[in-house]
């Protein structure tokens, strides 16, 4: 396993749109595990491929307390939503950053599992907001695309701030 180098907003290439995998073989597997690890490592509950620059439609997550429920989206889509929530988030991407976002309650997404079977899964409650957010990641959307400009804004100066000071360390 490796831990990958998470990418952060506003790095240009979180905005880019993935594709689908096309066989789930030994490389996305690994793809998949290097994941996990880098998730872990940044203390996350979800990461999309996307966010660690590789721009195919792979997802992982974990939103139990034990961090012992690994769930691995190959390929989701979205097929119902239900109802309206609105919550805090945050994102690895947008490290130290949280703000509410209105996202549907319930929602059915089909996937592959890292096995390559195909899945239905219905999911509510943290887990249906992790599934939206992440998925928003393989479309090359954000948490922050759903804020205010100044709001975006605000937060875009911030990260911009701390990466300058990061690179004169």
């Amino acid at each position: 396993m490796a831990k990958l180098e998470v990418l952060r907003f506003p790095d240009e290439r979180l905005r880019t749109v993935a594709k689908d995998v096309e066989k789930v073989d030994d490389n996305i597997r690994q793809l998949v595990s290097d994941m996990f690890e880098t998730m872990r490592e940044e203390s996350g509950i979800g990461l999309a491929a996307t966010q660690v620059d590789v721009h195919k439609r792979v997802v992982v997550m974990d939103v139990s307390e034990e961090q012992d429920e690994p769930r691995v989206f190959i390929n989701p889509k979205i097929t119902h939503k239900d109802g309206s929530t609105i919550s805090e988030e945050g994102c690895l991407s947008v490290p130290n950053n949280y703000a509410k976002v209105d996202r549907a309650e319930k929602v059915t997404v089909e996937a592959l599992n890292e096995q390559g079977e195909a899945f239905t899964l219905d999911a509510e409650g943290l887990l249906a907001i992790c599934i939206q957010h992440e998925l928003d990641h393989l479309k090359g959307v954000l948490f922050v695309d759903y804020l205010s400009p100044l709001k975006r804004q605000r937060i875009r100066k911030k990260l911009e701030k701390e990466a300058r000071l990061l690179a004169k360390a």
